[in-house]
């Protein structure tokens, strides 16, 4: 079959075709426009000879950039970056914390390289396959410290929780007595559960015998990571969508040990940037007393609604 063309279509190049598009499964939404603005401090506790906490924000996406192409301007961006957020705050216990709690961040994000997919992009069949990996990763630091403690005075034993932001979707990953909290519309939801005592069995009596240094039962931990011999540990892992203004904070019981909810809202109530509320907790920490390591991480978004979208959640 042959087919003719007029003479005027030759300065008309054919149009690209339409591709039909993918099924959901096959592609997760973009991820929204979103600017994070991030602060970190940590004071190491009077008296103490080293700070047994240990922290790290970091960023990891998806990069492409054209370097050579016959295409013309306009087939395919030169640039493209997608990105996702990770926090991760550790509290190490026992004569080897510092140790401990530098060892859990590290083989947590040694594990992110090796096999994680990086999402940016969350649908529902990759959020479940993102928790269930995490789950699977703290399981993993929690036998690499055991590991280690053999050839380390004293257990090597910690909390972490961990956050990770895909677009609006914040996912988090928690063992111990540190804390992920959410501040919005000028309220503080504390999104972990304390792995301690009082937490655990509220009211009850108690056989555990607490030491001087810790009669508090808000201080007898429950579920460490790198705990020899205590069964598999027991790691929640939660989903939350952000909305525009959202702050995550994370912090050691260096400060919720000495400041309840409401100082630590009025402190993220301040103006300024996030470093600028991360001084004020853990000056908090210092002036009511605060002898354990404080450590605290601030993390505030801005998240602009796609256009013509306009039920996209705001908070000033």
């Amino acid at each position: 079959m042959t087919h003719s063309m007029r003479d005027d279509d030759s300065s008309n190049p054919p149009k690209l075709v339409q591709m039909v598009p993918p099924s959901p499964v096959d592609s997760p939404p973009p991820s929204v426009d979103m600017e994070v603005g991030f602060g970190a401090l940590s004071r190491q506790g009077p008296g103490r000879s080293v700070n047994d906490d240990h922290y790290l924000i970091m960023r990891m996406g998806r990069h492409l950039e054209t370097l050579k192409t016959s295409l013309p301007d306009g087939d395919l961006p030169r640039h493209f970056d997608e990105y996702g957020y990770g926090m991760v705050i550790a509290d190490g216990m026992g004569s080897a914390g510092d140790l401990a709690s530098r060892l859990a961040i590290a083989t947590l994000v040694q594990l992110a390289i090796d096999f994680s997919k990086w999402h940016v992009r969350v649908n529902e069949p990759i959020a479940d396959e993102m928790m269930d990996r995490a789950e699977r990763y703290y399981r993993s630091v929690d036998s690499i410290l055991q590991q280690a403690s053999h050839r380390y005075p004293g257990a090597l034993q910690t909390t972490m929780t961990a956050v990770y932001t895909a677009g609006s979707e914040l996912f988090f990953a928690h063992v111990g007595h540190s804390r992920a909290y959410l501040f919005r519309d000028d309220h503080l939801m504390q999104l972990t559960r304390d792995h301690t005592l009082d937490r655990e069995r509220p009211g009850k009596p108690t056989n555990v015998d607490v030491s001087a240094s810790g009669q508090d039962q808000r201080h007898i931990v429950t579920e460490t990571l790198g705990v020899a011999g205590a069964g598999p540990v027991r790691v929640d892992v939660e989903r939350v969508g952000l909305v525009d203004g959202d702050i995550v904070l994370l912090s050691t019981n260096g400060l919720t040990d000495v400041a309840d909810d409401a100082r630590i809202a009025e402190a993220l109530r301040l103006p300024g940037t996030p470093d600028d509320r991360c001084r004020a907790l853990v000056g908090l920490a210092a002036s009511s007393g605060a002898t354990d390591d404080a450590t605290v991480l601030v993390a505030h978004y801005r998240i602009r609604a796609p256009a013509g979208d306009t039920e996209a959640g705001t908070n000033r």
